[in-house]
């Protein structure tokens, strides 16, 4: 069930402005979003890796993660429309969720 983005879903810089204003640890650009979050520790890290994957296998779209002891950088991109579409802003919105969820 993945999602069909294509290019005219890749947002503009004012959409991408306004969705950035709504999630304070993103940073990015038309092309990726990004944000680290600093687990309590490097189980806590994991689990919530575990929790996002499970997640973004629900949405049927995927993160990049990088895990660096209990820092986690997670970037944002629908690859098949190249740039951030809204599914990049929902699934922020989640790992967000699970990160507060987590303490981080």
């Amino acid at each position: 069930m993945g999602q069909g983005y294509d290019m005219a879903d890749v947002l503009d810089d004012d959409a991408l402005r306004t969705a950035l204003a709504e999630l304070p640890a993103w940073t990015g650009d038309t092309h990726a979003i990004a944000r680290t979050v600093q687990a309590p520790d490097f189980p806590t890290a994991i689990r919530i890796v575990d929790d996002v994957a499970e997640v973004a296998e629900q949405r049927n779209h995927h993160p990049d993660i990088d895990i660096r002891w209990r820092n986690l950088q997670f970037t944002l991109s629908t690859h098949s429309a190249g740039g951030v579409t809204p599914a990049d802003v929902e699934l922020a919105q989640a790992i967000d969720g699970i990160a507060t969820r987590h303490s981080a």
